[in-house]
């Protein structure tokens, strides 16, 4: 007699099954009508979009550059990590709104999984992995970005599995690894051009006494590390000295220290925080704040805990959090949650170790953990229905929707037009030109005519084909 054994014989765990439910919640959240809200591409996420597009067509980015490194584009040039990620997209989906924002909602997903894992790493928990997904995936701080086209979104899942991998276990391939997530989180985007050095920096100085033997145990790892980061460095030195990126650093010697003080105390206003949020409608619904404000409670509570706690790397979240405001205090706005969303995972992990910890002094510790989370969601809904209802017409501007109806609403005719005018007034409106009318990167390369470069190295572009752009107010 054959006994024939299942082949999956062990149940899920209530706790897979929990992480399983928080990923759908997101991925659901995240998905209706993404192409609808916000109701148009902005200019960075058409910018994008059409560069993907143009390399995918010619293997060129608008300005004729052969699979570039750094995307000129209006002059402050991108990052490729997101627009490469775009490319598959655009060539299955074609060039829309869609192929555009569904990195951004994989890439976020990615960092809800790394933000799960990393708090079970740090805490020795599973309970507080949950509640630290579970507040990453309602988070006001991470709900537009994580479902628009932000290259942040692809810099901070990076981020996180540097550090992740990191910690993991410290031999001299996963070291190669963590340096390897590092610098793809640096040409994700700009902030994590500081944080990533710096905290590989405090992820070697909290481990010294690891780190100083394995320099000698995996000397050729290390070789290699310290080799692939040179050559990473290479192009952002190139870069910042010899082309228009220059400008950046301008901009910051502008600033004294008393401002950068300000501008990094700003991010840690409680009115920032709970109670108004970014001033930037693209980063935030106004009236909101990046944090709800019940989630103060457990904020506190998870401080006390890392003061009583002999966890290892107790004080790893706190200092990390203390660490994300930095790029966005040495630039002109503040506070800026863009710049500044790594802040996030540690926050919502420091609140979910106050929960836990709170939770010690109750009996019925289940019945108060579903209403705490009941709780949480329900501001989440509200959240949501204001996102759905009230968030599309009172941040159309901010979305650039009037170039959209241009170059999309049929009653205008555009196409039977011999000469065309449209007002850059609100910015760039030739690339939303590009990025609806899918324009012919090659005929765009050889019509283009552009202004000359401003003093911080932004272009705007003249004329192209029928179209002309100018102050025509």
């Amino acid at each position: 007699m054959i006994v024939v054994e299942p082949m999956f014989k062990t149940k899920l765990k209530p706790s897979r099954i929990l992480f399983v439910l928080i990923c759908l919640l997101f991925l659901f959240t995240r998905l209706y009508k993404i192409s609808e809200i916000p109701p148009s591409v902005y200019w960075d996420e058409a910018s994008i979009g059409y560069n993907a597009y143009s390399v995918l067509k010619t293997g060129k980015d608008e300005w004729g550059e052969f699979l570039p490194i750094h995307f000129r584009a209006f002059g402050e040039f991108k990052l490729p990590v997101y627009i490469y990620s775009v490319i598959l997209f655009v060539q299955i989906f074609g060039l829309n709104e869609f192929s555009v924002r569904i990195p951004a909602v994989l890439f976020s997903l990615g960092s809800i999984i790394l933000t799960y894992l990393l708090a079970k790493k740090l805490s020795s928990s599973e309970a507080v992995g949950l509640f630290s997904a579970t507040l990453m995936t309602i988070s006001p701080w991470f709900f537009i970005f994580s479902r628009t086209g932000f290259e942040v979104t692809a810099g901070l899942m990076f981020y996180l599995l540097g550090i992740l991998l990191f910690l993991h276990k410290l031999n001299g391939k996963f070291f190669l690894l963590s340096v390897i997530s590092f610098i793809l989180s640096a040409y994700s985007y700009n902030s994590f051009r500081i944080l990533s050095p710096l905290t590989l920096l405090v992820l070697v100085l909290i481990n010294k006494d690891n780190v100083i033997p394995l320099m000698w145990k995996s000397t050729l790892w290390i070789v290699v590390s310290f080799t692939i980061s040179l050559l990473a460095v290479w192009p952002i030195w190139k870069l910042y000295v010899y082309d228009a990126g220059i400008s950046r650093f301008q901009a910051v010697s502008e600033l004294t220290a008393s401002v950068v003080v300000k501008n990094y105390l700003a991010h840690f206003d409680p009115y920032f925080l709970f109670i108004q949020g970014d001033n930037n409608s693209r980063h935030q619904q106004q009236g909101f704040g990046q944090l709800y404000l019940a989630e103060l409670i457990l904020i506190i509570a998870g401080l006390i805990y890392v003061l009583r706690s002999k966890l290892r790397y107790k004080w790893l979240p706190v200092v990390l959090i203390f660490l994300a405001p930095i790029p966005a205090a040495i630039t002109k706005e503040s506070p800026h949650a863009l710049r500044s969303l790594s802040m996030a995972p540690f926050i919502n992990i420091v609140s979910a170790l106050g929960l836990v910890y709170l939770m010690q002094f109750f009996k019925r510790r289940i019945l108060i953990n579903a209403i705490v989370v009941a709780i949480f969601l329900i501001f989440f809904i509200n959240y949501i229905i204001n996102f759905i209802i009230i968030y599309p017409l009172k941040s159309e501007n901010f979305w650039q929707l009037s170039y959209k109806k241009i170059f999309t609403d049929p009653k205008l005719q555009i196409n039977d037009q011999e000469k065309i005018y449209i007002s850059d007034r609100f910015g760039q409106p030739y690339i939303f030109a590009l990025f609806y009318l899918k324009y012919d990167p090659e005929k765009f390369r050889m019509e283009v005519a552009r202004n000359s470069v401003d003093k911080w190295g932004f272009s705007t572009v003249k004329s192209f084909g029928k179209f002309e752009f100018g102050d025509y107010r």
